[in-house]
């Protein structure tokens, strides 16, 4: 399953002011349910379904780039290793931010970081979808 991009300032705002916060020890993941707003409006309701990714490492992580970017890499391939033999996952927004220990740590540290958050993410997804009302009852 191919990782789709979250692009969109407005878009990634509105995801860490509304969105679900999920805490690891390797990274922070907010997340939100449904295909993002912008992405509709672009593609006239024929959104493509599956996982939306967008990353971000704040400068108080570290001064320089290279490490920044090595945390955000290290995360975001993590989750596509994870992901790589669902075949079928609900549109979700997600709003990926490493930690610090990210950088240093194994790599399979990140692996279970992330395993432990879809696991969650699964569970609060068929509880949303449980807990929405169908449309013929009342």
């Amino acid at each position: 399953m191919n990782l789709l991009h979250l692009s969109g300032r407005k878009t990634c705002d509105y995801i860490l002011r509304k969105g679900t916060l999920w805490r690891g020890k390797t990274m922070n993941i907010r997340w939100m349910p449904g295909v993002p707003p912008n992405t509709r409006k672009q593609l006239k309701e024929q959104a493509p379904q599956g996982p939306y990714l967008g990353t971000f490492a704040p400068l108080s992580l570290s001064k320089r780039a290279v490490d920044r970017n090595r945390m955000r890499r290290r995360c975001r391939e993590a989750l596509r290793i994870s992901m790589r033999d669902e075949q079928e996952f609900p549109s979700v927004q997600l709003l990926l931010s490493p930690r610090s220990s990210s950088l240093s740590c194994d790599f399979q540290d990140i692996l279970r970081d992330v395993r432990l958050f879809l696991s969650s993410l699964r569970t609060c997804l068929s509880n949303h979808a449980s807990a929405t009302p169908s449309s013929n009852s009342r």
